[in-house]
């Protein structure tokens, strides 16, 4: 059976062997595997194939886009009530106020404005999500991201002024450049700010990611299987 046959007979078909990957990446850290959260990056996964997902005890799910998981998660979440969700594609602030609604977690906090934005929605909506701040470690032009000389600054402004849990880092390295120099990197900046937990690494380096000290791995097509994006 060809690996296209078999995402089509089983969607899951990648879970079992991304957490064993996690497991020995841990092991080969000296970690406990509990102290990596497996981050299901869902977009465009149907929401049949998450409910069996979850079904499967994966219980945190990661979203690009605001709008697509307003479409599948409210309904899902009734379902599912345990399911935590995280924002981890880039967030416009007139976006601010649904993201706040909906996730438990936003891992691309990279600008002032957002901050402000989150802060004055926590306000209104009385509800905090935790933050990551989204560092672009490789200062891509293309790339969202606090340039890293600028991100103590940053830090202190949406801790303090803007008052937003915030609780690390997340990075995506240059697709171009070895992984492991910008995984040293964005650790090296939590841990002079005092931040213990990493979003880094998706499905070709999540466990190099783990062994650099990665919280929080995004992983999608390792569990879900190749995807048809739509157009942005």
């Amino acid at each position: 059976m060809s690996d296209d046959e078999l995402d089509r007979a089983d969607p899951l078909s990648g879970l079992d062997a991304t957490r064993a990957a996690i497991a020995e990446a841990c092991a080969r850290a000296g970690r406990s595997t509990d102290s990596v959260t497996l981050v299901a990056a869902s977009k465009t996964v149907p929401r049949e194939v998450l409910g069996k997902a979850v079904g499967r005890g994966l219980h945190v799910y990661g979203e690009n886009r605001v709008q697509e998981a307003q479409a599948k998660w409210p309904a899902l979440r009734a379902e599912h009530p345990g399911v935590e969700l995280h924002l981890i594609g880039p967030l416009q602030t007139n976006k601010a106020r649904d993201a706040v609604a909906l996730f438990d977690v936003i891992h691309s906090v990279d600008r002032f404005s957002l901050s402000e934005a989150l802060f004055r929605q926590g306000e209104k909506q009385g509800r905090r999500p935790k933050v990551f701040v989204q560092v672009n470690t490789g200062l891509e032009r293309q790339k969202a991201g606090v340039a890293p000389s600028d991100t103590d600054m940053f830090l202190e402004i949406c801790r303090g002024k803007h008052e937003l849990d915030v609780i690390g880092l997340m990075c995506i390295p240059p697709v171009d450049e070895p992984s492991e120099e910008h995984f040293v990197q964005l650790r090296e900046i939590a841990e002079r700010n005092g931040l213990t937990s990493l979003s880094m690494g998706m499905s070709g380096d999540f466990a190099s990611a783990i062994e650099h000290g990665a919280t929080h791995v995004r992983v999608g097509s390792a569990i879900f299987g190749n995807r048809a994006y739509p157009a942005a």
